[in-house]
């Protein structure tokens, strides 16, 4: 279930109240009168099943809340109320399933940001995969693999096409075109230091490297994994299960290909450079593709879940 915390002004209590109270799946109502002071209002807070979250929260919004007042929503850990669970078996549908366009738009948005931290872990996690592609060694791969934060704007991209927000799409893009970029660059850095030092030399690059070769051959089957790794990543941002990032995050070869793509350029290897850019831009449309299909059917299927069974009446009904 959600907590939600409502600041609210006090001629629109009794319409907030209303609202929540004939929302199917709320409970744990209270309102504390004038607790607030800036803004100033009373505070409502009431516990309401992620299932019927989004369509609350939705309706608070259409009477200007989030405007005059404020809407604060967190995931509760644990209930221990009949009325809890009741409210949740009430409520149409599964919270599983349920999305909360909300909190998916507001968390991609944080995790599309341009910022010296993000390309911090961008360029490091591509300094791992070069070490990774020098030594053929699967292991440093994997570790830059699960590294690299790069699913944050496409999943950002796929968010803002679907909720048709222009502006997270050019934050996602930017994100994603001018972070690989700086991490390229800086990898590049890593490079020509590490064969300054005698750790790398170009025949590293050219040797035969069974472990790591495909990195740079993209085919077919690298483009459907990286569009089952858009569904799963997608499917465990909207469900909350965040663990299961991790597993995405090791299935595809976006930063080991903009590695190996570092490493050519710096070498000049220009078939590597070639195929490696090929890896990166299917596993990125890959990725973004899957990700706004599984959300458009996400929408749809609820949408005429919800059409059967509302949760909420729209204010004014």
């Amino acid at each position: 279930m959600l907590h939600l915390r409502l600041i609210v002004p006090a001629d629109r209590t009794d319409e907030v109240v209303e609202l929540v109270e004939r929302t199917v799946g709320a409970t744990h109502l209270a309102v504390l009168a004038g607790a607030a002071r800036s803004p100033a209002g009373d505070v409502v807070v009431c516990d309401v099943a992620r299932q019927a979250a989004d369509e609350l929260i939705d309706a608070l919004r259409e009477l200007g809340i989030d405007r005059s007042g404020a809407i604060t929503a967190e995931e509760m850990d644990l209930a221990l109320s009949a009325r809890a669970e009741e409210a949740e078996r009430q409520a149409p549908g599964d919270s599983a399933d349920a999305v909360l366009w909300e909190e998916l738009t507001e968390v991609t948005h944080e995790e599309s940001t341009f910022s010296a931290t993000y390309v911090a872990f961008l360029g490091v996690a591509m300094m791992l995969a070069a070490c990774g592609v020098m030594l053929d060694n699967v292991i440093l791969i994997v570790g830059a693999m699960a590294v690299g934060p790069e699913f944050g704007p496409l999943a950002g991209v796929s968010t803002a096409l679907v909720q048709r927000a222009p502006r997270l799409v050019a934050a996602s893009l930017w994100a994603l075109i001018g972070g690989f970029a700086a991490a390229i660059v800086l990898t590049m850095g890593f490079v020509w230091l590490m064969d300054a030092l005698g750790s790398f030399d170009a025949g590293m690059l050219t040797a035969d490297r069974p472990n790591t070769n495909f990195i740079w051959h993209p085919d077919q089957v690298s483009f459907m994994v990286a569009l089952l790794a858009g569904v799963a990543g997608t499917l465990s941002l909207t469900s909350a299960k965040s663990g299961a990032l991790i597993g995405v995050a090791i299935s595809v070869t976006t930063v080991p290909a903009a590695a190996n793509a570092a490493i050519a350029f710096s070498y000049q290897d220009l078939q590597q450079a070639w195929g490696s850019s090929q890896q990166l831009l299917a596993n990125l449309g890959g990725i973004v593709l899957a990700g706004t299909l599984t959300l458009l059917v996400q929408k749809a299927l609820w949408s005429l879940q919800r059409r059967a069974d509302p949760a909420v009446k729209p204010p004014g009904e």
